[in-house]
């Protein structure tokens, strides 16, 4: 298995779901419950990367790594830079990005993308996708649609719905919904505060466009589990409660 780190990237505030990294889900926070999901996955290490103390306490109170990063960060990407910065990682280093609000990431996928990215020697960053077969969610902006090379590698990542057809005619084995799962080369982490700006980053409010308009190759796999949805709103935060709650009763039955 490739060797790799994980850094979750956390900030306190959000504009739908208030102080979401702090949110009690099954009596411990949300990024506490993100954090223990990341240690399963065998990484060379896992911290937290964030600018709030209360964040770091509560991450330290559980027996996490934090690393302290800047407030100002425009993405996630941009956070991780530093913090990979911080820990001194080496240039070959293979850093995965776990987001704060996806208690029930599937490990076999973080082990995916880090066998991804190491495989692919000319690729600088890794992802996920998985194949979209609701109409609704091809036409939804909230689902980032993307199409790639016949290597695997991304051509592009749209909030509209692509492929399009002349005729409308629904896109049969190529409509496909990305999973915003990251895998980085340490080098491509140096190299992303000195990207240049992307309007198209700007315009669709996605930040794999900076990398892609920079020329750089982004490594595309389907992903080899069923990827449940994170946490943005109080209704998602409830159903992450009742899924952690049936596991407790899940555990308890075969205890």
């Amino acid at each position: 298995m490739t060797r790799f780190h994980i850094i979750i990237p956390a900030r306190l505030a959000s504009t739908r779901l208030p102080e979401k990294a702090l949110s009690d889900l099954a009596g411990k926070p949300l990024v506490v419950r993100v954090w223990a999901r990341a240690l399963d996955a065998g990484a060379e290490s896992v911290h937290v990367a964030t600018d709030s103390e209360r964040i770091a306490d509560a991450v330290r109170a559980a027996g996490g790594n934090v690393v302290m990063t800047a407030a100002d960060h425009d993405s996630g990407t941009s956070r991780l830079s530093e913090a990979a910065s911080r820990l001194g990682l080496a240039p070959d280093e293979v850093v995965v990005n776990v987001q704060g609000d996806e208690p029930a990431v599937p490990i076999g996928c973080l082990r995916q993308l880090a066998d991804l990215l190491d495989s692919k020697p000319d690729a600088r960053m890794a992802t996920l996708w998985v194949d979209l077969a609701d109409r609704a969610h091809f036409l939804d902006p909230n689902v980032v649609k993307l199409v790639t090379r016949v290597d695997g590698s991304a051509l592009y990542f749209s909030r509209a719905p692509i492929p399009a057809g002349r005729s409308g005619d629904w896109p049969e084995g190529l409509a496909r919904r990305h999973v915003g799962l990251y895998a980085y080369r340490a080098s491509a982490l140096s190299e992303w505060p000195d990207l240049p700006y992307s309007p198209l980053e700007h315009f669709e409010l996605l930040e794999q466009l900076r990398a892609l308009h920079a020329g750089w190759e982004i490594a595309c796999d389907r992903a080899v589990e069923s990827i449940p949805p994170g946490v943005d709103t109080i209704e998602d935060l409830e159903a992450m409660r009742a899924y952690f709650a049936a596991l407790e009763i899940q555990r308890k039955g075969h205890a």
